[in-house]
């Protein structure tokens, strides 16, 4: 192997005149720095769209892009903005994401876009070819986010109980309801996939491969959790069993208490863990090479009774262990 070394940095900590680091010239800025300093790998953190906390490990979905990433200089470029649009006071200091105004003004600006592009013939074909292609993760996905906007942002353990437990009736009369405000949200999705597709092909032309970071757990309130209940340790009401964390150590006296959902390992072995292979060739997608953040958790994991004020009850839980590893290998890795 030969050796190399790159550089940590995160999508968000670029420089940026709009509140936060995109997908845009930055980027390629930086890659072209790491080329000039004989780096060889650029690793960043997980970049789908933030929830809670606006941590990059707490995501809507695993499969999705932050909305956040998307560079508006680009947009204004395609015509889909005015220029003047992008000037919004995103905070007094620079050095720092005000998420607070980034959720206030980031969306209103993209949604002109949106609405711009329906305009055109062109802009809609795009988003139908982009919709066929990630038709596995998107739909579901854009209806949650939909969802999550109609409901006040309130997590969807909390949404009514027809749409809770995705009754037919419920997807049918919702996907109709909000189907601009879905749409919205594949658009989004397109323009962050189109522009972070074309960042890593410059960087790839230039021999700078992408460490990116996958998180063992997703969060309840998620995309992947309510479409695909059966895959986590859930009750009969849709609330978790037991959750994430890790027990107390010379550091936390509490522990860690994540709130994860935990897996049903049983199911997914059962079914060859199809949902976690939809998972990978997304993040093959995504990235050259793969951190799996908190592996460990795949041989034995901390689980949690859900409710508890801290992880000191938890206990050791058996992981699917090598099982998974082979699964990983047979499809990723083929000899």
């Amino acid at each position: 192997m030969e050796r190399s070394s790159g550089i940590l940095l995160h999508i968000s900590s670029l420089p940026s005149p709009h509140g936060i680091g995109t997908f845009g010239q930055a980027a390629y800025d930086f890659i072209d720095f790491l080329v000039s300093a004989n780096q060889k790998y650029w690793q960043i953190l997980p970049i789908g769209p933030t929830s809670f906390g606006n941590s990059p490990y707490q995501s809507f979905s695993t499969f999705a892009y932050n909305p956040f990433f998307i560079d508006l200089d680009y947009l204004a470029k395609e015509d889909l903005l005015n220029q003047e649009a992008t000037f919004i006071n995103w905070g007094i200091n620079p050095s720092v994401v005000d998420f607070a105004l980034l959720h206030k003004h980031r969306f209103e600006i993209l949604f002109r876009a949106y609405t711009n592009a329906k305009k055109s013939t062109k802009h809609t074909k795009r988003l139908e070819t982009f919709t066929l292609r990630h038709i596995d993760w998107l739909e579901d996905y854009a209806l949650f986010m939909a969802l999550k906007d109609h409901f006040d942002g309130q997590p969807w353990i909390h949404w009514p109980y027809e749409i809770r437990f995705r009754e037919t009736a419920a997807l049918e009369t919702y996907t109709n309801q909000l189907a601009d405000r879905i749409n919205f949200y594949r658009f989004l999705q397109m323009l962050a996939c189109e522009q972070w597709e074309a960042l890593k092909s410059h960087a790839n032309k230039n021999n700078i491969r992408i460490i990116g970071d996958l998180p063992i757990y997703v969060p309840l309130d998620s995309a992947d959790v309510w479409a695909n209940t059966s895959e986590f340790q859930l009750d009969n009401n849709r609330l978790p069993i037991a959750v994430a964390g890790v027990p107390p150590d010379y550091f936390t006296i509490d522990g860690q208490l994540w709130g994860n959902p935990l897996y049903d390992w049983n199911h997914m072995m059962e079914n060859n863990y199809v949902w976690w292979l939809h998972r990978m060739e997304q993040a093959a997608r995504l990235y050259d090479t793969l951190r799996f953040d908190h592996f460990r958790g795949l041989s034995s994991y901390w689980a949690i009774p859900f409710g508890a004020e801290n992880s000191r009850v938890g206990s050791w839980i058996k992981g699917p262990g090598i099982n998974f590893f082979r699964m990983i290998f047979m499809n990723f890795l083929p000899l």
